[in-house]
């Protein structure tokens, strides 16, 4: 099969290279997908351009999300997945192995079966955005009647993280910079945004909500927005945060969030408890055969050492609002 791989770290133009390689057999417990769509999320370019896993992986085929056909399976696995239309999460997470390649061999439960009427082309853009969304929102439970503040709801994981709040019965606030990507939060529902470039968040979100605040906050800026939090959340309200990109050692002010008793939790979707992930592919799957999800690709490219390139350059140059797909 043909792949995309890296040994070093590095620009995608200076380190991947196109190879034939022989695709890996599924193990006990595996299946084996041939690959229809590939797909960039920001995760992959960090771990290339840093190389944070290659003390431990040589060579790595990049690329987490993806969509496929099962066309083998280990000897654990039933044979009746043959055949089945599945969307990858995590292909290369701690592995070597990602999508970007003509065919993904991966753990069966990380396969999760697409439903009826869903198209490959949906599937390949969940995983990383639609996982990290779903647990932002409902890590501690229904949501139902509350207020949810979405950071940068016009993104990719916050775009999912409105349409699942809204999904569970919330009033949605989003915060973002940029007027398009507000008026996509606004189209998928959320009930107020806000730019923060140009306005006062707390004085907004203070007067949508009655002062009152809100009782979740989905947080992509953790550091750039610590001091504003407690100002707007709730009494023993809840912060969850995947990101802090722009400051990467923040300082909390303690006492302000201990006086009013806000959890906060960091987390990385990979090391969730595997019951957290299959929890959230069942929750994610039911609102795709219900219709309710609606998704965004950037661009699609063909697959190629060009195309991978392509797409990883433009998502890395933050030049596409939604996910890079690469079309096998």
């Amino acid at each position: 099969m043909k792949a995309i791989q890296f040994s070093q770290a590095g620009a995608a133009r200076d380190v991947l290279s196109l190879i034939d390689v022989e695709p890996t057999p599924p193990g006990p417990d595996d299946v084996l997908i041939r690959v229809a769509y590939s797909a960039v999320n920001p995760t992959d370019v960090k771990r290339r351009s840093s190389g944070r896993e290659l003390g431990a992986l040589t060579t790595i085929t990049p690329n987490n999300d993806g969509a496929g056909v099962i066309e083998a399976v280990g000897t654990n696995v039933d044979s009746s997945q043959i055949d089945q239309n599945v969307w990858i999460f995590g292909a290369q997470a701690r592995r070597s192995g990602g999508t970007a390649a003509e065919y993904c061999t991966l753990p069966a439960w990380m396969a999760v079966p697409i439903p009826d009427g869903t198209t490959l082309l949906d599937g390949a853009c969940l995983g990383v955005p639609a996982v990290t969304a779903y647990h932002s929102i409902y890590s501690d439970g229904p949501v139902d009647g509350q207020w949810i503040l979405v950071s940068g709801g016009g993104g990719r994981v916050g775009a999912y993280a409105v349409q699942m709040a809204k999904l569970g019965g919330a009033k949605v606030i989003v915060t973002g910079s940029k007027a398009e990507g507000l008026a996509y939060a606004a189209s998928l529902g959320a009930d107020h945004v806000i730019n923060y470039r140009d306005e006062d968040v707390v004085a907004r979100v203070l007067e949508i909500t009655d002062g009152r605040g809100v009782d979740r906050v989905s947080e992509v800026a953790f550091g750039a927005n610590i001091s504003m939090l407690p100002k707007i959340v709730v009494v023993n309200g809840m912060v969850t945060s995947y990101s802090s990109d722009a400051i990467a050692e923040p300082v909390m002010l303690f006492l302000d969030f201990m006086f009013k008793n806000i959890t906060v939790r960091p987390y990385s979707i990979y090391g969730l408890p595997r019951d957290a992930l299959k929890n959230s592919f069942a929750a994610i799957t039911e609102m795709l055969a219900k219709g309710q999800l609606q998704h965004r690709v950037g661009a699609t490219h063909t697959f190629s050492l060009e195309g991978v390139i392509a797409a990883q350059e433009m998502i890395e140059a933050d030049a596409s609002p939604g996910v890079c797909t690469i079309e096998m």
